[in-house]
């Protein structure tokens, strides 16, 4: 069960558009989500960060009230680069601290200083004739005590990761003297992650669930088809009937109700409170069963198949 005083239900920030960010989060923030989930590779973290001040400027919050996440890039896994890493965030989110920071993928790469380029994104010099991804030989325990030093400075409250399997966790229980508080994954009804889920929580750890939805964040990256949405499921759609919610609700509350918190993106004020009114109701346990059988293992977001279609480089993380 949940163990950070975290909102179950937070703010995604992927695939804002950088225009709309700013204005996005003053609205989310109006319309009482507390929990904002960003990242340096979202590249809209000063934009994130504008917002944020708009919303507090405004009386709209106070920084106590917000719950800010970000995740460290691949490209700044290394000891020595870590901390800048963090600071760049909060520079740009302008914020003294942060409530979470979670690596983003392990995946380490070649670094890219800010000034080259940021954010440096996968490919190491995108200029090359033909660009490839450079792995760094960094291994994970140097990075995540990196990640402890910035919970003893003070820059973040709480350290987790991000696209981490069983195995990886059961070696980072081993080395983390600041143990991690956050497991972020991709989990929906078709790829629900029983197993690493209960790991973690085994762990003590918190759990996150991104692309709650499922292949509604990836129809546009042209990485799910249009008929693998979930919204049109028929165990979603009679309960959506059944308690009279959307069937996006459902999906929500099936995602908060097994334990995790869930992150929903979206820029129309009208979803973002039709995200948040979901504590109303609570499925049955056949609801909860009918839905999570239709797990197909199904992952959208898979760096084994998205990092060979764009980036030229096989690197698989799940097998």
């Amino acid at each position: 069960m949940p163990r950070l005083n975290m909102p179950r239900i937070g703010f995604g920030l992927w695939k804002i558009p950088r225009e709309h960010t700013a204005a996005s989060v003053v609205e989310a923030v109006r319309a009482g989500y507390r929990h904002f989930d960003s990242a340096a590779d979202y590249a809209n973290e000063a934009e994130t960060g504008e917002g944020l001040a708009q919303a507090m400027a405004e009386g709209l919050a106070s920084r106590d009230d917000l719950w800010v996440t970000s995740k460290l890039w691949n490209t700044f896994h290394a000891a020595e680069h870590v901390e800048e890493a963090c600071r760049k965030s909060l520079a740009d989110l302008q914020l003294d601290y942060l409530d979470l920071y979670l690596i983003h993928f392990p995946i380490a790469l070649e670094y890219v200083a800010p000034e080259t380029r940021y954010p440096p994104e996968w490919l190491h010099d995108p200029d090359a004739a033909e660009p490839v991804m450079k792995p760094a030989r960094v291994p994970l325990h140097e990075t995540w005590k990196a990640m402890e030093a910035l919970v003893e400075k003070g820059l973040v409250k709480q350290i987790g990761v991000c696209n981490y399997n069983s195995a990886l966790l059961h070696d980072l229980m081993t080395y983390a003297t600041v143990k991690p508080a956050m497991l972020q994954i991709e989990a929906h009804p078709y790829l629900t992650q029983d197993n690493l889920i209960r790991c973690a929580q085994g762990y003590g750890m918190d759990v996150t669930a991104f692309s709650p939805l499922g292949a509604q964040s990836y129809f546009e990256l042209d990485m799910a088809a249009e008929g693998e949405s979930l919204l049109g499921t028929a165990p979603v759609m009679v309960a959506a009937q059944a308690h009279g919610k959307t069937p996006a609700q459902v999906l929500l509350r099936w995602g908060v109700q097994r334990g995790t918190a869930v992150i929903p993106k979206t820029t129309k004020p009208e979803r973002m409170r039709e995200n948040l009114a979901i504590d109303d109701f609570e499925l049955s346990a056949v609801e909860m069963a009918a839905i999570s059988s239709l797990n197909q293992n199904r992952r959208f977001n898979d760096p084994g198949v998205f990092a060979e279609a764009a980036f030229n480089t096989f690197h698989p993380i799940y097998d």
